[in-house]
This record gives structure tokens, C-alpha cells and sequence, in this order.
């Protein structure tokens, strides 16, 4: 068994993830072949996370393969976290990590159907409600949340949740977690964006209107098995720890997917056990240095959400800096394959690094010409971050 540094895995960073400079991809398929999925909670995660990695892409590159293509499709999955997935692998998500939040969606609908009042044949209220919504949509017209809870008089029913008084609580219409929950059996789907780039609006429409046919997903095995492989490629080595926290599943699931994709095993640096492809030449071979690069990564950026364990390239008393308390990584600023910062905008959209740590004049210059790159990219748009992480909170901009 061999060990691998965590310098070796540094330098997979750098290539792998396209995120050196001269190791980025030639376009958005490329990009998303390396990554597995992209993060899109955040709906600028998706375009900035491909900025960083890939050479001249326009906003409109991004946009067509999301809305016109439809080669990345937006679905809910691993932790119940809404990504934009290849085509190609959205079956394998249905079958399993998808499959596994439609359980605790449709749950929850219960619970709020009982806050609402309506306590009897639960089952039968949740059914009438899904075949209604769907029955909406099945002139192929994209329809908004409101627009559907207009034509589905269940939809606008209404629950309380949280105490009185409370900033999270108040009166909520459930058509949301009726929705969800069929977006996440892989029933709905996202259709075009009705807002900005950088705002999620989606409106709704049935998943064969949307894919021009109904895709079988596969078995929850299979699925597993799948998503593995990936994350494997994209993120190996990794351990089974990592595995578990970012498929949000199980142990036993996790194993027998390692079993089902031969993994092999590979000593790490940490004294862990990490898990690789059979055929990935890092298992016998080291992998080959690579010159100090720079890069500005957006908040949810799947590099930096794609390990549990981080500390090959994260500083342990960093993590309260540049993650909120519920672990989402906000922007962040990589030299030399570490994480050394942050990164926010002024009010005129100027890209500034945020770096806690001395990295040098050859980091700060590298940061700088990064820096550049993402305010030209940007042209004046400004970022608004749900998830904003202490550092880019409490930076003083210039």
C-alpha cells in the first residue's frame, strides 16, 4: 500500500480540478467531466466555479448548457444540497442520494401537514396534491412555485412553523415541500432561470419536458456504485469518512459502493486510510510537482466542500474564518494549493483577496492577477452571498 503526501494531493488540485492556471479546461464539458458536480445552492457557485477553471469562458457558455443543451441539470441530492449534475449521472442520483432526500422531504411533508391541521389520510392529501401539481404542468408550460400554488388550491395551504416572534418562523404555504419532494424523486425539474445569473428563480416543468424523455434510474446500488466512481476520479484519494459526509448516506453504502468499483487502498499522510480507482496511476506512481499556483474559488465551491477531512489544505484555525457555523465554506483564496484566505467585491465590484496568512510577494502578485481576472470576468456584477463567511463579513475593503 502506498502512501501519498499531502503534497501529492495538492498537485492533483492543481490539474485534476483544473484550478492552476495552466492546467484549466478547454470548456464547460471538460471542466464538469473532471468535477463530477457542481455546487449550485448558490446559483453563481456554478459559473464561478467553471471561471476558475476553465480558459475564455463567457457567462453565456454556462447559461447553454444549463438552459439550451441542458447538458448540466440542477438536482437535489447528496445532503440535501441542490446541484448541477452532467446529464449522464442524474439516473444514478435518482436511484440513490436523490431517492434518499425524497424520504426525508415527503417526511417532512407529513410533519406539516399535521402543523396545518390535517391529520387524516395524510398519504391520500400528499398523492391528490403531487398528481394536481403535475397535471398543471402537462401542457409543457414552465410554471414559478406562486403561478403553481394558483392552479394547485393544496399547494397554498397553510402551517405555521417556528414560535411566535421568532426570524425563521411564521406562516409558510406548503407547496414548497410539495414541489421539492417531487423535484427530488426526479419527477420536476428546474427549467429556465427567470432571474439574473446569479439568483436562483427557477420555474418548474416535468422532467421528460425537460430532458425530452424519461430516463430509468438505476437501482440504489447502482446509483451509489456510480456517484463513487466520480467522486473517486475527482476527489481520490479520499477516505471512507469523506464518502460518507459528502454522499450524506451511510457506511454500509459507502463500502459496498468501494467493493462494487474495486477501490483500492492507499496510505495518507494523516495516518488515514484513503481509497483510489484501480486504475488510478496515483495507487503505484507519485504524483509529479507542479509550479505555485493561485485561485479565487466562490462560496460552495466543490473543491473546497468535496473532502470532510481538510487538512491537507486547510488550517485547522482557519476553519472559523472562511466556514459558517453550519460548515458552508464561503469564497475562498488558494496559493500553493492551500487555503490562505478569502476573497469579497467593493460596491463597484472590484475583486479583493483577503489573505491571512504571509504567502509572500509571489503569492500576493499571483492572488492579484486573479483578482483582475474575476472583476474583468464579472464587468461589474456583484456577488450577494447567502452563505458569507466570517472573513468576508469582516473584510475592510478598500
Amino acid at each position: 500500500m502506498r502512501m501519498v503526501t499531502d503534497r501529492e494531493r495538492r498537485a492533483r488540485l492543481a490539474r485534476r480540478h483544473g484550478l492552476a492556471p495552466a492546467h484549466r479546461y478547454a470548456d464547460v464539458a471538460a471542466a464538469t467531466e473532471a468535477m463530477t458536480v457542481w455546487h449550485a445552492t448558490e446559483a453563481a457557485t456554478v459559473h464561478l466555479a467553471l471561471h476558475a477553471r476553465v480558459r475564455d469562458l463567457r457567462v453565456e457558455d454556462v447559461e447553454r448548457a444549463l438552459y439550451e443543451e441542458r447538458s448540466l441539470v440542477k438536482q437535489l441530492a447528496m445532503r440535501r444540497t441542490l446541484f448541477a449534475f452532467p446529464r449522464d449521472l442524474v439516473p444514478a442520483a435518482w436511484g440513490s442520494a436523490s431517492a434518499r432526500v425524497a424520504a426525508q422531504e415527503e417526511k417532512n411533508l407529513h410533519k406539516w401537514l399535521t402543523a396545518a391541521g390535517i391529520d387524516e389520510d395524510q398519504d391520500g392529501w400528499i398523492e391528490k396534491a403531487f398528481a394536481a401539481t403535475l397535471a398543471a404542468l402537462a401542457d409543457g408550460e414552465p410554471r414559478t412555485t406562486t403561478q403553481l400554488r394558483e392552479l394547485v388550491p393544496e399547494l397554498d395551504t397553510r402551517f405555521r412553523m417556528g414560535a411566535p416572534g421568532k426570524k425563521w418562523g411564521g406562516d409558510f404555504a406548503i407547496g414548497r415541500w410539495v414541489i421539492g419532494t417531487l423535484a427530488a424523486q426526479g419527477r420536476l425539474m428546474r427549467a429556465t432561470n427567470l432571474g439574473h445569473w446569479r439568483l436562483n428563480k427557477p420555474a418548474w416543468t416535468l422532467t421528460e419536458a425537460w430532458l425530452e424523455e424519461m430516463p430509468v434510474p438505476l437501482t440504489p446500488e447502482e446509483g451509489y456504485a456510480a456517484l463513487v466512481r466520480r467522486w473517486l476520479w475527482t476527489f481520490g484519494p479520499g477516505t471512507e469518512a469523506d464518502l460518507v459526509w459528502w454522499l450524506g448516506s451511510t457506511k454500509s453504502a459507502v463500502r459496498a459502493a468501494l467493493a462494487a468499483v474495486a477501490a483500492v487502498e492507499v496510505g495518507l499522510e494523516s495516518g488515514a486510510t484513503g481509497w483510489v480507482l484501480p486504475e488510478d496511476p496515483i495507487a503505484t506512481t507519485p504524483e509529479p510537482e507542479v509550479e505555485p499556483w493561485a485561485a479565487l474559488l466562490p462560496t460552495l465551491d466543490p473543491t473546497v466542500m468535496g473532502w470532510r477531512e481538510r487538512g491537507f489544505y486547510l488550517d485547522a484555525e482557519d476553519v472559523a474564518y472562511l466556514f459558517d457555523s453550519n460548515g458552508n465554506a464561503g469564497n475562498t483564496a488558494w496559493w500553493d494549493g492551500r487555503i490562505v484566505g478569502a476573497w469579497a467585491q467593493d460596491d463597484g465590484g472590484r475583486v479583493h483577496p483577503i489573505v491571512r496568512h504571509d504567502i509572500g510577494e509571489a503569492g500576493r502578485t499571483a492572488l492579484a492577477v486573479e483578482a483582475e481576472r474575476l472583476t474583468e470576468w464579472l464587468d461589474g456584477v456583484v456577488i450577494v452571498n447567502v452563505y458569507k463567511s466570517r472573513q468576508m463579513k469582516e473584510a475592510e475593503l478598500p
